[in-house]
């Protein structure tokens, strides 16, 4: 993700900086379901707190690649 959002940064055109944003947030969702399976692993201590700022970085990266295409 944060790569990904890193390199956004010097995107060479707005539509190149959508594009990696929306990459960013597959990235993120991907992330997502790893942190559904460790929290459903038995060995595996899981932190509600890991969950809860994935989904605020969701979010903020939503926001951004919907304010960006308007």
């Amino acid at each position: 993700m944060g790569a990904n959002v890193f390199e956004a940064q010097n995107a060479e055109s707005k539509v190149d900086f959508i594009h990696k944003m929306k990459i960013a947030a597959k990235e993120a969702s991907e992330t997502k379901y790893w942190l559904v399976l460790c929290e459903k692993s038995e060995g595996y201590r899981f932190e509600e707190k890991l969950r809860n700022d994935l989904e605020v970085i969701l979010r903020i990266l939503s926001k951004i690649i919907s304010s960006s295409k308007g």
